[in-house]
């Protein structure tokens, strides 16, 4: 038989050897397609990242890996967290400003100050987020808080790139929707067999107050612990910036100035990577808004990374921020 007559019989589609052989082959290219999958799954997507700082209160906010990277923006945009959103929206004292805050503020000392009499929320972002998303998120929460806290820096009117592909991105909510339905098989996953998984640095987040956890001493990351360093320069062209972005996001909460507190979040000197106001320029920025600046300067400070505060430094931090505004705390916090 003249097999170039039979098309069936050239390509095997009657279950001969031709056959098996184009389901082996299938099967190969499809193992191969899965398998490279899962390599960049490992080495740069989510499973890449370390997954111990799960519990039933903590989701994953930032995994530092090219294929996942930010999560909280678009979990608190879109209302992938409910329960976070929620529990920000009803806090009694609100925190704002950038991962430094976060780091800065997610203490022992805080819980031990507001839980479980009065609430309170974390509501700073990686990225250096600021004033122009956070307003926006306020309003969409209905965010109405008795007290309001932030870093200098916050307000600057600087758009981020997390906060902007929010809005131009029409993937955003679909690539924000993925990362959290990942997370359901990354808990499960790298907990059980936590060799398939990676050790890049990841921050969690709780979904009650806000803060932040991080195992930096497990982590694969090269991280570089550096001194504070205080800054005593008076910015003028920051002054007149955050003058005007402050003056008209204050008019929009929902309390007296007296119960606005600015503070400063102590850092390294600033840098090309690294930007921080000096305590100088935020008493010139608080005169001008009418707020006090609560900014306690401490001596023996450090940072795990060159840029936010080692936990026992946080801890340090936030106890004296905490008593020297305790007095403008507690007024706030006792009004209906």
């Amino acid at each position: 038989m003249d097999t170039r007559s039979d098309p069936q019989a050239l390509y095997g589609t009657r279950g001969g050897v031709g056959g098996s052989g184009s389901l082996l082959y299938a099967l190969v290219i499809l193992s191969a397609i899965l398998c490279g999958f899962a390599y960049k799954l490992r080495t740069e997507g989510l499973l890449s990242c370390q997954a111990d700082g799960y519990t039933s209160d903590r989701y994953l906010a930032n995994c530092h890996a090219a294929g996942y990277g930010d999560y909280e923006h678009g979990a608190f945009w879109f209302d992938l967290e409910p329960l976070a959103r929620k529990a920000a929206a009803q806090a009694d004292a609100v925190f704002l400003g950038d991962s430094r805050l976060q780091f800065g503020l997610s203490t022992a000392a805080m819980r031990g100050r507001f839980e479980p009499k009065n609430t309170y929320y974390l509501l700073g972002f990686t990225y250096g987020e600021n004033v122009v998303f956070t307003q926006k998120l306020l309003r969409d929460m209905g965010v109405r808080a008795k007290l309001y806290v932030f870093d200098i820096d916050f307000l600057s009117p600087n758009e981020t790139v997390p906060a902007k592909e929010l809005v131009s991105d029409r993937t955003a909510y679909f690539s924000a929707k993925l990362k959290s339905l990942s997370q359901s098989i990354h808990r499960p996953l790298c907990q059980t067999l936590s060799r398939l998984c990676g050790r890049r640095f990841a921050i969690f987040r709780s979904r009650h107050n806000g803060e932040y956890y991080v195992d930096a001493e497990r982590s694969g990351a090269v991280l570089k612990p550096a001194p504070v360093v205080y800054d005593h320069d008076v910015n003028t062209e920051t002054i007149a910036s955050y003058t005007a972005s402050g003056a008209a996001f204050l008019s929009q909460l929902p309390v007296d100035r007296d119960c606005i507190i600015m503070t400063v979040v102590p850092t390294v000197r600033s840098n090309a990577f690294v930007h921080t106001s000096s305590i100088e320029t935020a008493e010139v920025v608080a005169r001008a808004l009418g707020v006090k600046l609560v900014a306690p300067t401490l001596d023996g400070l450090g940072t795990f990374d060159g840029s936010h505060l080692d936990p026992s430094s946080a801890e340090r931090w936030s106890k004296a921020l905490l008593e020297a505004a305790d007095p403008q705390v507690r007024q706030c916090l006792a009004r209906p």
